[in-house]
């Protein structure tokens, strides 16, 4: 067969094939779509079938929803129109109420005027009828009512003057039943543990010479040795006629101090020249220099108060040259320190804080003639200036009572400076300040009314008095003692207490003939 031939019977029959096969496809998709289109229409009526259906439950549920709503909605405004009927009621009967209380209280207003009257007009009578009553007691009673009411003012005062005297006379009473003996106790039991030098220091010292011809050394030529001393120390050498016998006077009890041990020094050398004297007089100060520093470490030592500012101790090492009324001062703070523990430890008190305290009260005489100020003052200073604690200032500047106490150690320091500077032998001063002292203690005693004689006994410890009975009473003796203890308090300056003692006697006397 021819080839040719062959392939195009091929290809015609490969075209025949392809025909066929696209008419048979094209067929059946033309099938496969009608069938899909016919199923979407199908879904399409089914789909809008439930749409309707839903849409009419919807609208029923809706309906069905709205009139719900009505209903509730009806029945709040009945519920909330039959309130406010019933408020409308209410307050139309508060208003019916209160113009009934209103004509009420117009009437009862109406008759309270009539009765603010009628009681008015019977006041003006009774003030009528009282003038005409204190007329007729005037007349009666010879005296006008200014003067009554003197008298009346005059007796109740005395009545009251004399209640307030009970009073204070019933309170001391239950007090010293129960404190005097305790506080006996306490004070007696510290005096007791706590014994101390008396009175032994003065303004002048007195050195022993070997001869009389040392004077003459000691004056030297023309005297510069003698002017050369007092230079030197600043005291006062005198040399008098008295044997054997060179004294020291300066009211600086170091400066007197420092003279003294120069001069018995420049006696043992025996050389005595200008040169010599400023020599010893340095050598003396260091010594009364190292002397203060051991007294005051003592001090410390003895009353246990370690931990004291250095500037302190030494301070308190000055107060051995310091007399007070002609009682050493240092010895004076260690036993106030003592007997303030003691009472502390008694009373339940801090013992440490006491102690501290009255060791340091008089600090402030130390310096008190270097600088301006009362020794209570520039003690506190100085305490508070090297650091000590704000109760210890405080008891120092209360132990004269230019403050008032505040604590229990401040009182107790305050009571044992009393009984160190009042026990006896503890102090003296010059017979002419004593004197002075007795005289204007009596002056102020004898210027109280009712006071007939007063007596200052017991080197003026004691003041008695005696009193008019017809001006003074029982019960006023106890305010009069008080006054004249204020009294002597505010205008005297004194070691120690006084007691005022205040006596009333009565005497009865008939004649028989």
């Amino acid at each position: 067969m021819n080839p040719i031939l062959a392939i195009f019977i091929a290809l015609v029959t490969a075209a025949l094939g392809v025909a066929l096969g696209y008419a048979y496809r094209k067929q059946a998709s033309e099938k496969k779509i009608g069938r899909t289109e016919e199923y979407a229409k199908n879904l399409l009526d089914e789909a809008m079938r439930k749409a309707d259906e839903k849409k009419k439950e919807t609208i029923l549920e809706a309906k069905e929803e709205v009139l719900r709503l009505k209903t509730e909605l009806d029945r709040e405004c009945r519920d909330r129109r039959a309130e406010v009927q019933r408020s409308e009621r209410r307050i139309i009967q508060r208003e019916e109420q209160l113009d009934k209380k209103q004509d009420s209280m117009e009437a009862r207003e109406e008759q309270l005027n009539n009765r603010a009257a009628e009681i008015q007009k019977g006041v003006d009578a009774l003030e009528d009828s009282r003038h005409k009553q204190d007329e007729e007691l005037e007349r009666i009673a010879g005296m006008t009512q200014d003067e009554a009411c003197q008298s009346l003012i005059s007796r109740i005062q005395k009545e009251a003057y004399h209640d307030a005297a009970a009073t204070v006379r019933d309170i001391e009473a239950k007090a010293r039943e129960e404190g005097e003996k305790k506080a006996r106790n306490i004070i007696a039991l510290a005096i007791q543990r706590c014994a101390s030098d008396h009175v032994a220091e003065t303004t002048v010292s007195v050195i022993t010479l070997p001869s009389d011809d040392m004077k003459g050394r000691i004056i030297g030529r023309e005297g510069r040795n003698i002017r050369a001393l007092e230079t030197a120390t600043g005291v006062d050498l005198i040399i008098d006629d008295t044997p054997e016998a060179v004294i020291v006077s300066a009211f600086d009890p170091v400066r007197r101090e420092i003279a003294r041990i120069a001069v018995e020094k420049l006696i043992v050398d025996g050389r005595i020249h200008p040169a010599r004297i400023e020599e010893m007089v340095e050598k003396a100060k260091k010594e009364v220099d190292n002397q203060i520093r051991e007294a005051g470490d003592q001090a410390v030592f003895e009353t246990h108060q370690h931990g004291i500012h250095h500037e302190l101790v030494k301070l308190l090492g000055r107060l051995k040259y310091r007399t007070s009324y002609g009682q050493n001062v240092l010895k004076h703070s260690i036993e106030v320190s003592h007997l303030a523990g003691m009472m502390a430890a008694e009373l339940g008190a801090d013992v440490a804080l006491a102690k501290r305290a009255g060791l340091l009260h008089d600090i402030g005489k130390a310096v008190d003639h270097e600088a301006e100020g009362t020794h209570v003052t520039l003690g506190a200073e100085l305490a508070r200036k090297y650091h000590e604690s704000p109760d210890v200032i405080h008891a120092i500047l209360a132990h004269h009572n230019d403050v008032e106490p505040q604590t229990i150690e401040a009182v107790l320091v305050q009571a044992a400076d009393a009984i160190s500077a009042a026990r006896p032998g503890a102090r003296r001063e010059s017979l002419e300040n004593y004197i002075k002292r007795l005289e204007k203690l009596e002056e102020i005693a004898n210027s109280f009314q009712g006071v007939e004689k007063c007596y200052a006994i017991q080197s003026g410890r004691e003041v008695r008095i005696m009193v008019k009975p017809e001006d003074v009473t029982d019960d006023g003796i106890r305010i009069l003692a008080k006054d004249i203890a204020k009294r002597i308090e505010k205008e005297l300056e004194y070691p120690g207490q006084i007691r005022v003692n205040v006596i009333r006697e009565t005497r009865s006397t008939e004649y028989a003939k």
